[in-house]
């Protein structure tokens, strides 16, 4: 069992990514934000347990998250490979992933860091139109749909979320950074961390990672 890790800040790209990767290869995409839901939805356990912090307006706690995240491991073989898409969010997390890993005898083998200027991010997030019906994303310049305000795929509404309004933005960008700092020196000091310039077009970027996995 294996796993890769796409790690950035908001707007990074790491969902376009995450696409490329999983068309070209037989990564696993895993999306804490998308197995919360469903845990949620099933009204398994740990759904509940989770739930009970989002009603109080609390964070989940690392260990919940994690133990959310195994469920989904133990689902699998153990020669499968995963790719986390934004996960994990805090060192506590890492460290807990790391130990769940080694415990099933696997490793995270990659730690792709997707970085670019707070400006591109801001034009990113700002730009993002998200469908209603199906999850895609486009954006009003770099990935424009053919009719505005309608999805290519499914013809559902696109709309803004309300979290990718400047002000919220610059919140969220704050608390990345601040999440993040510990959690890059980690990886790297392990020796796992790869740096990327989120500036370059996805296809330069997924081809580079794609390459680095070959090796």
């Amino acid at each position: 069992m294996e796993a890769i890790i796409l790690l950035g800040a908001p707007g990074a790209g790491k969902g376009t990514t995450a696409e490329g990767v999983v068309q070209a290869t037989e990564y696993i995409h895993l999306a804490t934000g998308d197995m919360l839901r469903d845990a949620l939805k099933n009204g398994s356990a740990l759904g509940k347990l989770a739930e009970g912090f989002m009603k109080r307006g609390e964070l989940v706690p690392d260990d919940v998250i994690v133990k959310i995240v195994e469920a989904r491991l133990d689902g699998g073989s153990k020669d499968v490979r995963y790719m986390f898409d934004g996960f994990p969010r805090t060192l506590e997390q890492a460290k807990l992933l790391e130990d769940s890993f080694k415990r099933r005898g696997g490793m995270v083998t990659h730690v792709f860091f997707l970085a670019a200027p707070r400006e591109l991010l801001i034009s990113r997030l700002t730009g993002r139109r998200i469908c209603r019906k199906c999850g895609r994303n486009f954006h009003v310049i770099n990935i424009p749909p053919k009719v505005e305000g309608v999805c290519d795929l499914c013809q559902g509404q696109l709309y803004q979320r309300a979290d990718d309004q400047e002000a919220t933005i610059l919140n969220r960008l704050e608390v990345f950074s601040k999440q993040t700092e510990s959690l890059v020196a980690y990886y790297e000091k392990a020796g796992k961390l790869v740096r990327i310039d989120a500036s370059m077009h996805r296809d330069v970027i997924t081809n580079g990672i794609l390459e680095m996995l070959k090796k």
